[in-house]
């Protein structure tokens, strides 16, 4: 596929807006499932530390 310029390539044959919407859809997503289950971990090993201090207290 070419484009004679820029604004046409973001343009996308005048389905520019579903294919940027499309990308940044799936971009969003994949960073979700990176950053949650990271997020996840460290709220578990803050819990588990708080845990671990109340109870080793006499």
């Amino acid at each position: 596929m070419s484009f004679e310029s820029f604004a046409d390539f973001l343009a996308m044959g005048k389905h520019g807006l579903y294919v940027w919407t499309s990308y940044g859809i799936s971009l969003a997503v994949l960073a979700l499932n990176v950053a949650l289950p990271i997020l996840a971990r460290r709220r578990y090993l803050q819990d588990e530390a708080r845990r671990l201090r109340r109870e080793s207290k006499p």
